[in-house]
């Protein structure tokens, strides 16, 4: 009985035919913009050669090289997009200094899936607890997913929305807004906003409404947010909309730089007391 063997790949040329021919390829490549397959060319030939692999299995080997160059470069565009204030990751966030934070939740959210159903997350506790720190670590993993995403504080979207106005923008500043699958819109209540602020978070918020996902960090409790916007009617209808779909995380505890703060002082304490000589009798 025969037994069909795989067709090794041609080596690395080493006539002349070969070598107008192996040019001929990578000159291909180039044209169609498969630059990381085409460099990757000689190598991949000469592996699949030592190898014994099929034409079929140096073909695909050639190009997932081509395909994980371009979903490399993909990533890095949409984190530049992102604007990450900071690189933190939900794996280095700290649970057992914030206890408040439900793990199993959070690594569920990691997956993404509740952008799929436009789900808000609403991040709220006092400063220092993590908020931000989780709403990076939720933008990264979207992105890393494939997600378009954008973070912002909610003092420079209500003065990029207040220019915008000013400027004959608003339309165009709208649109782009409503544009990311994840808007991530940090601090609010950190600092006092414009009367016009109310205004244009509620039109940010209302057209990205059943469409796609928000998480907003605050240190005020939703209770407050008429206080903070100054205008209770459309805090109530951000809130409708913002509250419809979501997941809401309520932090306490101490600061984690105030913790980290008192950690060195009592660090530095113990050091200079135990390097403290005695005076001699």
């Amino acid at each position: 009985m025969s037994t069909t063997t795989p067709t090794p790949a041609s080596p690395t040329p080493n006539t002349p035919a070969q070598a107008r021919l192996y040019q001929q390829l990578r000159s291909h490549l180039a044209a169609l913009k498969l630059h990381t397959a085409a460099e990757a060319l000689p190598t991949v030939l000469d592996t699949a050669t030592a190898e014994g692999l099929s034409l079929t299995a140096a073909l695909e080997r050639l190009l997932a090289l081509e395909i994980d160059a371009t979903e490399a470069r993909r990533l890095t565009s949409r984190l530049q997009f992102a604007s990450l204030p900071t690189p933190a990751t939900l794996e280095d966030f700290d649970y057992d200094a914030q206890p408040a934070a439900d793990r199993t939740l959070i690594t569920e959210l990691a997956t993404c899936r509740y952008l799929d159903s436009a789900t808000n997350i609403l991040l709220i506790g006092p400063p220092g607890t993590g908020k931000t720190h989780l709403a990076v670590g939720l933008a990264r993993k979207a992105a890393e997913a494939g997600y378009r995403t954008y973070f912002t504080t909610a003092a420079d979207l209500t003065a990029r929305c207040h220019r915008a106005a000013l400027e004959g923008r608003w339309s165009t500043t709208m649109r782009f807004f409503a544009g990311p699958a994840l808007l991530v819109i940090d601090e609010l209540g950190y600092l006092p906003l414009p009367a016009e602020a109310a205004s244009a978070l509620f039109q940010v918020v209302a057209q990205r409404y059943t469409k796609t996902s928000i998480i907003l960090t605050t240190n005020r409790g939703v209770g407050s947010w008429g206080e903070i916007l100054g205008d209770t009617t459309v805090a109530a209808a951000l809130l409708d909309r913002l509250l419809h779909r979501s997941v809401v995380l309520n932090l306490d505890g101490d600061s984690y730089r105030l913790r980290d703060h008192h950690a060195r002082t009592d660090t530095l304490r113990r050091t200079t007391t135990g390097n403290t000589r005695r005076p001699l009798p």
